[in-house]
């Protein structure tokens, strides 16, 4: 990542970050807006076809709340045959409603979880990096989230564990996909998440 375009992402927001795979043809474009720790993006992955899915695209459109915490997440994936949404809101109880492709609805708590994210996605990493500091401190913490897996858009609780290390020595990340460290730049977002993307 060049110090360039390292300088450009965090002079001005909003601004448009973009990530692309660093071996399969993919790549993720978001629109950010920052007020505070609250996020509004609007972004979209476009995928084509590999071994393990087919070609999709999946927009998004996220809202989280004052400290950083996802309020609300919509979700449409398009497939050569169909096109399917997904939306996700978390009320003040903490629980999670989730109207899936069917038009079905659920309540569910999700295990406390307080974060989306989203498979393919180095942008919805930022969310619990940014809502817990660890891009400003050295610190582990064991995360549930809200996972949710492309193209199916099938929604499950998984657990992944953070480890900041000193400022600008990256954030060991240990997923249900990954085991790596990334790094991020001065307000948290991925600059580089080895083997899924980096930031162009």
């Amino acid at each position: 990542m060049s110090e360039v375009v390292r300088s450009e992402s965090q002079d001005t927001w909003p601004a448009v970050l973009t990530w692309r795979a660093q071996d399969v043809p993919r790549m993720e474009s978001v629109r950010v807006q920052l007020s505070g720790n609250r996020i509004k993006a609007y972004g979209r992955i476009v995928a084509a076809a590999t071994e393990v899915h087919p070609a999709f695209s999946a927009s998004y459109d996220l809202v989280t709340d004052d400290s950083g915490a996802t309020k609300r997440l919509s979700l449409t994936v398009t497939l050569a045959e169909r096109e399917r949404q997904l939306n996700i809101a978390r009320d003040v109880e903490n629980m999670w409603l989730v109207q899936d492709k069917q038009n079905q609805a659920t309540r569910e708590p999700f295990g406390g979880a307080l974060d989306v994210d989203v498979i393919y996605s180095p942008f919805f990493n930022a969310l619990p990096i940014r809502r817990t500091g660890l891009y400003q401190q050295a610190e582990s913490v064991s995360l549930p989230v809200v996972y949710v897996r492309l193209p199916e858009l099938t929604v499950e609780t998984v657990t992944i564990d953070y480890a900041s290390k000193t400022a600008g020595g990256g954030i060991d990340l240990k997923s249900p996909v990954a085991e790596t460290t990334v790094t991020v730049d001065d307000e948290g977002f991925i600059l580089d998440y080895p083997g899924l993307a980096e930031r162009i």
